[in-house]
Formats: structure tokens, sequence, C-alpha cells
């Protein structure tokens, strides 16, 4: 069988794994990973960016040397390889997960407590909550949605269409490391910044198309495109910025403002500022369009990946 077609029966079935099973409440690949590179900073933490770029490398380049040697010892079995990348990529990607947790915040807010809003807003961003009122609450969430479906579910596909599961490993290993290191803290100003720098250019490929896919499958595609256009740039990340602006247009929203983020208030531009305030029936919305989202990253990245081929065995 063909890479190409591994990848996408692979992806495919992956993708439905996730769908049924979403992820489990213990012993998850992901958080073996981020356990093992906690030990790691623990051993290695030194207030300089060199230190940091080493933690990098041997979190990331571990992880993704362990993913080639598997898929190179399953390489001449055609089940086994399809079963490895179904079984990767349910491990990588979250969009089940994702909408679960949106519509549990939008569930508690829909029925007046924001207390139990608050407390389970930690499940999708790292805001602090306690200063959020509701409408605060639902638009952190919106914007968690459009975000995450980049990274947990677009930005994995796109790298598992160029590198199979090598690649969806390497992405989900720089993502994880972004997270626990790559925020601008006094301990990982310095130490965190090779894994930030790494996941911002790993990223860029699944938040383009995370964004271009929002202008597809949303319900107003110039909005989207409009919002995409003027807003993006300004935003602080430059993979988050297309992501939430293409969101924010697409629903007809407004995203961004002040937030708060481990006692550090920052104030973000607005996206979308012709629209309205996001409103708790938005989260719905948000969830859904990320699932449509994360279905036509599967179309293209599998076609992609099969057409690619196609025209390389002609070439040849």
């Amino acid at each position: 069988m063909r890479d190409e077609r591994v990848f996408a029966y692979g992806a495919t079935a992956g993708l439905i794994g996730d769908l049924i099973l979403a992820d489990p409440r213990r012993g998850h690949p992901v958080a073996a990973f981020g356990r093992a590179a906690g030990a790691v900073e623990r051993a290695l933490w030194r207030d300089h960016r060199g230190w940091g770029a080493l933690y990098t490398a041997v979190c990331a380049g571990g992880a993704t040397a362990a993913a080639a040697l598997a898929a190179r010892a399953v390489r001449n079995r055609d089940a086994a390889s399809v079963a490895l990348t179904a079984a990767t990529v349910w491990a990588v990607v979250g969009g089940t997960s994702l909408g679960r947790e949106a519509r549990a915040v939008g569930a508690a807010l829909d029925a007046g407590d924001l207390q139990a809003a608050r407390e389970r807003l930690p499940h999708l961003c790292g805001r602090d909550p306690q200063a959020l009122d509701g409408p605060g609450v639902a638009r952190a969430v919106v914007e968690s949605v459009a975000e995450n479906t980049s990274d947990a579910v677009v930005g994995a596909l796109v790298w598992g269409a160029l590198g199979g599961v090598p690649g969806l490993v390497a992405f989900r290993a720089v993502n994880t490391l972004d997270a626990m290191v790559g925020h601008r803290s006094p301990r990982h100003r310095r130490f965190g910044w090779a894994s930030a720098r790494l996941d911002d250019v790993a990223g860029a490929p699944g938040a383009r198309l995370t964004a271009a896919l929002a202008v597809v499958a949303g319900g107003d595609p110039r909005g989207a495109v409009r919002a995409w256009r003027a807003d993006a740039h300004r935003h602080p990340s430059p993979n988050a910025g297309p992501v939430e602006a293409a969101f924010a247009g697409a629903l007809g929203v407004r995203l961004g403002g002040t937030l708060s983020y481990g006692g550090r208030v920052e104030h973000r531009p607005v996206l979308n500022g012709p629209g309205r305030a996001v409103e708790v029936a938005d989260i719905e919305r948000a969830v859904r369009l990320s699932r449509r989202v994360g279905g036509l990253a599967l179309a293209v990245c599998a076609g992609g990946r099969l057409l690619y081929g196609a025209w390389k065995r002609r070439g040849a």
C-alpha cells in the first residue's frame, strides 16, 4: 500500500476514533509525554536560551525519533502501518474533547451558574476565570475553540500529511512543549524561548489552513475574509491571530479585548470590530464550525497527499 493511502485510511480511522472515544481520562500518551518533559525540565532548567533549546531538542527530537522507528518497523505491513497511523492520529488530535469541554462551560452559563463555568474554563485555556463575567467566559471559550481547532486538529493533520507518523508526533510534541514552557513567565522567558518559536513555525501552516477553512465552512465568508485581513496581524500570536479573526468574522462576533493570564493583564486588539458581543449560544456555533473545519481539513490533507502521490508516480 502506498504511503499516501496509509495516511488517508489511518487519519480517517483516527478521527473516527477521536469522535467515538475522545481522550481517555487516564493514561493518555500526550500526558505521558508531558510528564517525561517535566522531568527533563527539572534536570536541564537554566535561565538561558541555549539550555532551553537543548531541552526542546531532547524532548521533541526524542519523541519524533521514537515515532520514526515505530513507523519504520511496520513500513512493509500495510495493516500495521494503517493501525499505527490511526492510533497516532487519535492520540494527537483532541477535537471531540475540545467540543465537550466547550459545551460543558456553555451549559453552565446557560443554567446561570457562573461559578461552575469559571471552574470548568481552565480545562480549555489558562486565563484567570475569576476575573471574567458571563460574557467574558463565553468569549474565552469561543477564542479557545478557534485556536485549538488549529492546534488540536488541523495542524496535526497537516504535519501528518507532510511527515506521516513522525510528523504527527513532532507537531504534538512541539505544541505541548510550548504549552508547558513557552509562556512569558519569569521562569520560562528565556528557557522557553526555543519551544515557543518552534511552535510558531510548526503551527503556521495549520493556522492558515484553519482560517481558510473557517471562511469556507462559516456562515459569512466575506466577513471572515474581512476580519482575517484587517485584524489578524494585530494579534500578539502570529498563528492565533488568523484563526481567531477568521472565526470571529465567520460567526459575526467580536473577539479579543482585555484578558488576564496568571495575574498579568493583557489588552489585546478587538477582532472583527463590526461584530456583536459573544453570547452563550455562540459557543455551540463555534463548536459546530470547529467540527466542519476539522472534517474539511481531513479531506484537504488526505486528498492532497493522494494527489501528490499520483503526481509523483506520473512524473516517475
